[in-house]
């Protein structure tokens, strides 16, 4: 009986139980039903920093449930959802301030771009051991580091200047000279496009403003020598710029003593525009000038760049940049003292005439990238260039050298002064050129294996028209110079025109390959470019190699070892050869014989990262040898260059480099930089030093803020460099040379921060819109120092001649405000 009772007990509680899994079956697949009837929502985009560099492993998650995920090593995220009324996506980093985005029923796929804000909190178990590790030739730099710092031309060329290696000894020129090359030796990038520069500028007043817009700005690369075969043919140096993608909408203003600046970008997901509009005047720095006079500059560029993606696989995109340069000048007057304390003579002119300059530049560029999947990319661009330039000037000075005597050593009968020299010059110049370069270009990715193969072809159509007329004539004691009895003769005369339309066809191929073994990370690059120029029907060869080793035992150290075979493609400058036809009158010819320069370089070096005072440091060492072949010689003053437009030297450039980099100051990044080179060249069997022979150079940046006001902040920048070497005019340095005195100089930039920071009151009502606000007192030439750029020649009836100095901008104050909202 009591078996029979427990066999009917668990009959019916087994019943039981399948009842009630049936009836909870049903009633779990009456809740999901209204779920299945959702639909999915697949969200993506990527997160980035104020920086607009990606975030690694920030979290993505739908606030209320445990869906989520992280961002890649891009900042790239994917995640799949379902669909509702509203969602809300919670961003979320370390270090960074929360955001949420409310999206109001989501459907199908949407693209959810998010720029996240620093905060400020107390870890004080997490800190920051090292800086991200160099692994090519190419240096990252911060585009923030460049904000605050003191800078005349406002181009991020001024912060290159304090770098190992580079050389600006011109604060009014955004130009710059690398590891003995010159300023045409170093090429630019606007993603990915070769960026050209006006051909007429003769000196850094003109030059008005750099191409590159800061404000713009998303990354910047930058290699002084050694680089891969996918940047193109120049000897020194590479400067990469990537224009940001706006991932909402931002709006910068900005004004100072030398002009302003205003961009805005806006951001749709498959659509992105950034614009950027420039103005830039000098004439308060001119003003300090030696030559007095009405100085009106007027510099004014505008910029774009918009991205339309109509899916994830491609992508158009267009840049573009206008650019309009007006230099107006009516000297007054100059006086100039220089000599020795025991040898001191002075120069003083007083002016008539006036110059006028314009230099119009229109770029534009139209790229489409396809990207099948992760592992391959196909690009095909198509740009053109446009310079209108146009130099017009008629000046005639009269002129005084006197000597003055030295009240030290001058006996009482001694003369006060004495004349050298008393005439009067007249410069001339009616000079044309118009130029044009369009280019069609298709490059390509792959990432096969753990290579990175990339390839790219390029075509270029080149139309250049110069007219050139100048002349100069110079009159001392009442005879015209040089002297030859009774005819009158000019000191040159040139007349020219030409008419150029060329081709050029290039082409690279290059691989870079990751290997990690027991020893340690090696990174592999090597490649060859390929180019032909149907003007003088040149084909050369450039291969391309480096490695970066990290040691597995110690991987604060990095070595790199760089080398390669580098050519200087000659442009229109380079190959103008200026023929005398006697008594001083001279005509350009294009001579279809040159060759391009050669470049045999070897780069090795490394950097070591170390904590110092609980702070992060690298220090950086490179030493670099170039052997020079088919040069063709050049002068330089101020900032033109006037080549021999022949192969007819050879030389070298060897050198050290060394940097510190870190933070010298908690929270603010700061360098101190130090330079030794060395280059000479051949001239007709004489070793002379070459125009850019600057053996030693110190550059130093540094931040800091008061400890109890950290709102406020200070930022110094110095350069200490050797003077550049010279020679005579019409006559070259073969003849002789002379070296100008070193450049020394420090702007100080002093900041105070009024949104931005830890303020509260920002934060609400119409202020939270503003994302910073600073105001500031920039110090140029705090030390007033009297630099040389250049030296203008005075001959007497003897044929003596003297240079005078022309000196450089002395201190200035300029006062600043920007604003981002």
């Amino acid at each position: 009986m009591l078996y029979h009772a427990l066999t009917q007990c668990a009959i019916y509680t087994i019943d039981m139980t399948i009842q009630h899994r049936i009836i909870l079956f049903f009633l779990l697949l009456l809740t999901a039903l209204p779920l299945m009837s959702q639909d999915v929502v697949r969200l993506k985009g990527s997160v980035i920093d104020a920086d607009n560099q990606p975030i690694e492993l920030a979290l993505v998650r739908i606030a209320g449930t445990t869906t989520g995920t992280t961002t890649n090593l891009e900042g790239r995220y994917e995640l799949k959802i379902n669909s509702a009324d509203s969602v809300v996506v919670v961003f979320s980093c370390l270090g960074y301030k929360n955001e949420e985005h409310l999206l109001k029923n989501p459907k199908g796929e949407i693209k959810l771009n998010v720029q996240l804000q620093k905060t400020s909190i107390n870890l004080n178990e997490v800190v920051v051991t090292e800086f991200q590790k160099q692994q090519g030739t190419m240096q990252k730099i911060k585009a923030s580091d460049m904000q605050l710092m003191p800078n005349t031309s406002g181009g991020i060329e001024g912060m290159l200047a304090t770098f190992a290696g580079v050389n600006s000894s011109n604060e009014l020129s955004s130009q710059y000279s690398v590891r003995g090359g010159n300023f045409d030796e170093n090429i630019v990038y606007i993603n990915g496009i070769e960026i050209y520069r006006p051909l007429l500028v003769r000196s850094g007043q003109q030059e008005g403003m750099s191409v590159i817009n800061p404000d713009l700005v998303s990354s910047i690369s930058f290699s002084s020598g050694g680089f891969s075969a996918e940047y193109g043919d120049k000897m020194s140096s590479v400067l990469d710029i990537q224009y940001k993608r706006p991932e909402a909408l931002e709006v910068s203003l900005s004004g100072s003593f030398l002009g302003a600046t205003a961009s805005v970008g806006h951001s749709t997901g498959k659509f992105t525009q950034l614009h950027g509009v420039r103005y830039h005047t000098n004439s308060t720095l001119l003003s300090s000038l030696d030559v007095k006079g009405e100085y009106n500059p007027s510099y004014f560029d505008y910029q774009t760049y918009m991205t339309y993606s109509p899916s994830e696989k491609f992508e158009v995109a267009l840049l573009g940049n206008v650019s309009i340069n007006n230099y107006q000048f009516t000297p007054f007057e100059r006086s100039t003292s220089f000599g020795t304390a025991y040898d001191t003579k002075s120069f003083t002119v007083y002016f008539d005439g006036m110059e006028r300059d314009v230099f119009e530049t229109y770029f534009g560029s139209v790229s489409a990238n396809y990207r099948p999947n992760k592992e391959n990319e196909i690009s095909l661009q198509l740009s053109a260039f446009n310079s209108n330039e146009f130099v017009s000037y008629d000046i005639s000075g009269q002129y005084w050298l006197d000597e003055l005597a030295d009240s030290g050593t001058a006996s009482e009968n001694a003369p006060t002064n004495g004349d050298l020299g008393v005439g009067t010059y007249h410069e001339h110049a009616r000079n044309r050129l118009k130029a044009s370069v369009v280019s069609v270009s298709l490059k390509g990715a792959h990432r096969i294996a753990g290579n990175d193969i990339r390839w790219g072809a390029t075509y270029n159509r080149e139309d250049i028209y110069d007219y050139l007329r100048e002349w100069e004539m110079r009159d001392s004691v009442g005879y015209t110079l040089p002297y030859e009895g009774d005819n009158i003769h000019m000191i040159y005369n040139i007349v020219s025109e030409n008419r150029l339309s060329t081709n050029r066809i290039s082409a690279y191929l290059q691989d870079t390959y990751r290997w990690r073994t027991e020893i340690g990370l090696f990174n592999f690059n090597a490649g060859v470019r390929l180019s032909y120029w149907d003007f003088n029907n040149e084909c050369i060869v450039s291969p391309r190699a480096s490695v970066t080793f990290i040691p597995e035992k110690n991987s604060n150290f990095t070595f790199r070892l760089a080398g390669g075979i580098y050519y200087q493609a000659p442009f229109y400058k380079e190959f103008r050869d200026t023929v005398s036809r006697g008594d001083n009158n001279f005509v350009v010819y294009l001579n279809d014989r040159i060759k391009s320069q050669q470049s045999i370089q070897v780069v090795a070096g490394g950097d070591y990262t170390f904590r110092a005072f609980d702070r992060p440091f690298k220090f950086s060492l490179e030493a670099y040898y170039k052997k020079l072949n088919d040069l063709i010689p050049y002068e330089a003053n101020n900032v033109k260059l006037w080549y021999s437009a022949k192969n007819e030297s050879e030389g070298y450039a060897t050198g050290v480099d060394l940097k510190l980099y870190g933070e010298f100051v908690p929270g603010t990044d700061s360098w101190l930089s130090f330079s030794l080179m060395k280059t000479e060249e051949k001239i007709n069997g004489v070793w002379v030093p070459r125009p850019t022979d600057q053996r030693y150079s110190v550059g130093i940046f540094f931040q800091d803020y008061v400890p109890k006001l950290p709102m406020f902040k200070i930022s110094l920048k110095g350069i200490i460099s050797d003077g550049l070497t010279f020679g005579s005019p019409m006559k070259g340095r073969a003849e002789g040379y002379y070296r100008a005195p070193a450049y020394k100089r420090v702007d100080m930039g002093l900041t105070y921060i009024l949104i931005g920071g830890e303020e509260q009151w920002s934060k609400y009502g119409f202020w939270r819109n503003i994302k910073s606000a600073t105001i500031g007192v920039d110090v140029f030439n705090l030390f007033d120092f009297a630099n040389v750029n250049s030296y203008t020649w005075v001959t007497d009836v003897n044929n003596v001649q003297y240079a005078v100095p022309n000196y450089l901008t002395r201190r200035q104050l300029n006062v600043r405000i920007a604003v981002k909202f």
